[in-house]
């Protein structure tokens, strides 16, 4: 697996990989307005072999804060470590420019994303009732930061 920076030229892998993993799904614009936007960087996931676009993740920065907004892999190419592999270079960069936390939501339901970010050093600080829609269910929020300050 190679991790890369998006390019318009992956979005319609990227758009195949959001559709089956989210039910409230971003659409192409979505990821095209993401890709034009200064504070945003997104990464994707490909596989060595095939070419194809098998998860991708996103980052918007605000000075020395990291918001991770989404992180897909392909049903198929889950439990290899891609997802930590792909939340680690996203980091990486985001420390590179300048970010020295994070933060994201994940849904109260997704057992393995929290273990994902839990074994990333991140830490829950909070729930926000009612954060997402089809299904409705409340956001687990998760912070990361050098010295921990979520307790």
């Amino acid at each position: 697996m190679q991790i890369r920076p998006m390019t318009e030229m992956d979005l319609d892998g990227v758009v195949r990989v959001e559709a089956v993993c989210f039910s409230d799904a971003w659409n192409r614009k979505n990821f095209e307005d993401s890709l034009k936007e200064p504070t945003a960087h997104l990464l994707v996931a490909v596989d060595d072999v095939s070419d194809e676009i098998i998860g991708y993740c996103c980052l918007y920065q605000a000075l020395d804060e990291g918001e991770i907004v989404n992180v897909a892999i392909g049903p198929e190419y889950r439990q290899r470590g891609y997802g930590a592999a792909m939340v680690r270079a996203l980091m990486t960069l985001g420390k590179s420019l300048g970010a020295e936390s994070f933060f994201l939501e994940v849904r109260a339901g997704n057992t393995a994303g929290k273990r994902l970010y839990e074994s990333l050093g991140f830490k829950t600080c909070g729930i926000r009732k009612g954060f997402y829609s089809n299904p409705r269910e409340d956001a687990v929020l998760m912070a990361w930061q050098e010295e921990a300050f979520c307790q």
